[in-house]
């Protein structure tokens, strides 16, 4: 991890190279001030902890002293935002006298005069959203809308360093957008989590469904215990407004069931399948063009390991062995991408691979092979 991730007075070590590479030493200044700005856009656009500002209730009357509570909130939002178009209008000032000039340096100042604008026409929209009755009263409307704002925000500004580097050089946005790599680590930890809270339900679920007339309330109690759990997650941390506002909800009535002497199943399971079908619509985290990309890479690096492990079977079984580790190792990162797959590297974390011989050895390389194959990663 470089200190970009962590670190926002500093910049990648490949955004660094690319500037001390441009032959336009005054441009470069110039560019990495801007860099520099939207470093520390991202990181406080990212460091503030919405979880206190939540409430253990969805219901109530509308409540306007969060308005109070999250003021300081909004406005910082809008200062981070507008700091960085600060420095881009100082070091910048011809983009607002006409269209930049050709070439790279133009195509770079074309990315700055695009992104700048979406992100003052954002920052106006939020100003309007945050004068909305509908938005101010309601704690999860409010929550709802900062959040979205906020993470529009960063993606914008982590666009805009992508796209002024690529103008100079083909660059992957992990390599130069700052914090980029910490915002998937976070997408990835929910894909996880969520998959496994996903696969608890449906077991629970089942049980629920066979359980007798007595066995109903235990159910109901561990299923609550199974929400706590999950609600002591950094996942669930990092989940939207409107789905933790779901299920707190869910949490609550399950509270009402749990306590009764005896809790009907039919009322228990009209609770527990809609919200199994909720959890596994969160695997929508799945269709995030970050995630994909990682899915990518990480498909592919895997796949070149079992070929090279399907090429020596036959005559360094020991060589296969280590190249299937080390593809399951890595193939860990896609927990949560597909059932079939998540079942394997389940089972996978069990069995060690040196254990595998023969036809064993064989099949986990070719059933390995065959799951990512089938992935959908478009």
């Amino acid at each position: 991890m470089s200190n970009a991730d962590t670190d926002p007075t500093g910049l990648s070590p490949r955004l660094d190279a690319l500037l001390a590479q441009l032959p336009d030493r005054a441009f470069a200044t110039k560019l990495r001030k801007v860099y520099l700005a939207a470093a520390q856009a991202i990181h406080r656009l990212s460091d503030i902890d919405l979880v206190k500002y939540e409430t253990s209730s969805t219901e109530g009357a509308p409540d306007l002293s969060l308005w109070e509570e999250m003021a300081p909130v909004i406005r910082d939002t809008v200062v981070d935002v507008n700091a960085l178009l600060m420095v881009i209008r100082e070091q910048f000032p011809s983009l607002a006298k006409g269209p930049p000039t050709s070439g790279q340096i133009g195509e770079a100042e074309a990315a700055l005069q695009t992104v700048s604008q979406t992100l003052a026409l954002e920052v106006s929209k939020l100003g309007e959203r945050m004068r909305s009755p509908s938005v101010v009263s309601d704690r999860w409307n409010l929550l709802a809308d900062l959040q979205a704002f906020r993470t529009k925000f960063r993606e914008e500004i982590g666009g805009l360093v992508h796209s002024t580097a690529s103008a100079f050089a083909d660059v992957h946005k992990r390599d130069v957008v700052p914090f980029y790599r910490l915002e998937l680590e976070s997408s990835l930890a929910v894909r996880s989590t969520v998959a496994d809270l996903s696969r608890v339900i449906r077991a629970r679920i089942e049980r629920i469904r066979e359980a007798e007339p007595e066995d109903v309330q235990w159910n109901s109690q561990q299923f609550e215990k199974e929400l706590d759990t999950f609600g002591r997650t950094p996942a669930y941390r990092a989940l939207r407004a409107q789905d933790k506002r779901v299920v707190i909800e869910a949490r609550h009535d399950l509270g009402k069931l749990a306590v009764l002497a005896t809790s009907p199943k039919k009322d228990l399971l009209a609770l527990v399948e809609p919200f199994s079908e909720f959890i596994a619509g969160l695997t929508s985290v799945n269709r995030r063009d970050t995630i994909l990309q990682h899915d990518r890479e990480v498909s592919a690096a895997c796949a070149v390991k079992l070929e090279g492990a399907q090429q020596v079977f036959a005559s360094e079984p020991l060589a296969a062995a280590v190249l299937l580790n080390e593809a399951l190792i890595a193939g860990q990162a896609l927990y949560g991408r597909d059932t079939e797959l998540d079942t394997f590297l389940r089972k996978a974390r069990k069995t060690p691979v040196t254990s595998l011989q023969g036809s064993g050895l064989k099949e986990s390389i070719d059933r390995l092979t065959g799951l990512l194959a089938g992935l959908q990663l478009y």
